[in-house]
């Protein structure tokens, strides 16, 4: 009987999760950007149901991040900033690290009108205790020079993300860096 009992059970929390996991990340978006990832480009709604060997803290993580990429999207460097916890900590490449969401919010004063920072992520992992875990992706940045023409920037980036005490979560590190080399370059041995 207590067998039937805990089957029973277990079949339902599991009817519970896989009926509120049904509908798609993407759909829980704001409508204009449903399918869309961090740079504006169709892709495939994160699901249980259609990538199922995602754990629901990666979906989590991810759907944070898209969040977040839509945000600054949106409302540029104010947006940006944010996002960050009050320790939060920024690197960039080739400079020194950026300490505490006042001070990076006073770097990120960028309108998106003038320069659009997009982003989407390739990955994440959550922490064994789900209130820690990091995202990471491609990114890239446009922009135009004195003379109108078109500047991009691209790169790879990683947010680590923490929850907050209330439940929320923010941005606990942001740290981008150059494109990587091609894979032929990476290992190969200068000539003379």
């Amino acid at each position: 009987m207590m067998r039937d009992k805990n089957l029973y059970v277990s079949v339902m929390v599991f009817g519970l999760l896989l009926a509120s996991s049904a509908r798609p990340i993407a759909a829980q978006m704001p409508t204009s950007a449903a399918g869309l990832d961090g740079l504006g480009q169709k892709g495939p709604a994160l699901s249980p149901l259609t990538q199922p060997t995602l754990s629901p803290g990666v979906i989590l993580l991810m759907e944070l991040e898209g969040r977040f990429a839509q945000a600054v999207a949106a409302g540029g460097g104010k947006a940006f900033a944010e996002w960050f916890a009050e320790d939060a900590v920024v690197l960039n490449n080739g400079q020194p690290a950026t300490l505490g969401r006042g001070a990076i919010a006073a770097q990120a004063q960028w309108d998106p009108k003038v320069y659009q920072l997009t982003w989407a992520p390739q990955g994440a992992q959550m922490g064994p205790s789900n209130d820690m875990g990091f995202t990471w992706g491609h990114y890239e940045g446009h922009s135009k020079d004195k003379n109108g023409q078109p500047v991009v920037i691209s790169g790879r980036y990683m947010t680590v993300w923490k929850k907050m005490p209330d439940g929320s979560w923010k941005v606990a590190m942001d740290a981008s860096s150059n494109e990587p080399a091609q894979a032929a370059e990476c290992c190969a041995v200068p000539k003379p």
